[in-house]
């Protein structure tokens, strides 16, 4: 049986990050650190260390075996999101809004993006550029904050062709860095800039007054995110140029599955120091019941 820790939160040492707080670095050029989290156990190992935690649609990828985000359902989001609010993070807590989410009409996109708030996120990201200023109007007039995401979204990954770097084309620069004006205008409070060339995340940067989170998208934005899975290296494979592996986790986790798998075959485990002993009278009454049915015998 695993050992299921309390679920309520400690006193934590330094106050929750909020959206005025992140503001307030991006005017200081404090940088901000995202990752992404998908349950409980993964949002207590990063929380102490990030300052933004976003649960991606980016689990239908990395967890659920889907070769994109397409597949990603309002309901698999919902189950996500419960179980890292469940964690109680400080880290500012932002939630995916996956396809057809909020495509559809604006009260379903309020509903939804409720949805997530309810369940303990304190905002939501969308995918998309001016076409979606319309949805982030809507929101930010029920009091739901919202962070943008442009360049390449993966959302959009069979318009665009595939995954792939998104900006380089004059026109496509210009409409990114039009669309990141217009999202800002709209009210959100942060923009995703993911997979466009560096030159242009620094120009967005530059001309926006909230922050900029970069994936593959240069050293210039107010902070960086990345997916966990990918940071950590728990997924064996290719992995993108953007992406920067700080530990060989899959490695280190075969190897100690390996070393359980051979103490079991070889009787080491479990010992003496992972074993409950019998107490004494429970023993004794044991031993009269078997020396019993030996004298049957």
């Amino acid at each position: 049986m695993s050992h299921h820790p309390d679920t309520a939160a400690s006193p934590a040492a330094e106050p929750p990050v909020t959206i005025p707080l992140l503001q307030a670095w991006r005017a200081e050029g404090r940088r901000i650190v995202m990752v992404t989290a998908y349950d409980a156990a993964m949002t207590r190992l990063v929380d102490p260390v990030v300052d933004v935690i976003l649960v991606g649609d980016s689990v239908g990828n990395v967890c659920l075996g889907f070769d994109n985000t397409l597949p990603v359902s309002l309901a698999m989001m919902n189950h996500h999101v419960e179980a890292v609010a469940r964690a109680r993070p400080r880290a500012l807590l932002v939630a995916d809004m996956p396809f057809l989410s909020f495509h559809l009409d604006l009260a379903d996109t309020i509903r939804n993006a409720g949805g997530f708030l309810q369940r303990g996120a304190a905002a939501v990201k969308l995918e998309g550029g001016a076409a979606r200023v319309p949805a982030v109007q809507a929101l930010v007039a029920c009091e739901i904050p919202v962070m943008g995401h442009l360049g390449l979204t993966p959302q959009s990954v069979n318009a665009m062709g595939g995954f792939k770097v998104q900006g380089r084309a004059v026109a496509q620069a210009r409409q990114i860095l039009d669309d990141a004006r217009r999202l800002e205008d709209a009210g959100c409070f942060s923009l995703v800039l993911e997979g466009i060339p560096a030159e242009l995340a620094a120009r967005i940067t530059e001309s926006l007054g909230i922050p900029t989170i970069g994936i593959g998208a240069g050293p210039d934005c107010s902070g960086q995110v990345l997916v966990l899975h990918d940071l950590l290296g728990l997924l064996p494979g290719r992995k993108a140029k953007f992406v920067r592996t700080y530990v060989d986790g899959y490695g280190l986790l075969q190897a100690g599955l390996s070393a359980f798998a051979e103490d079991v075959r070889a009787g080491r485990f479990p010992g003496p120091a992972e074993s409950y002993a019998l107490p004494e009278a429970a023993r004794a009454a044991l031993d009269e019941i078997r020396a019993q049915r030996e004298d049957i015998c």
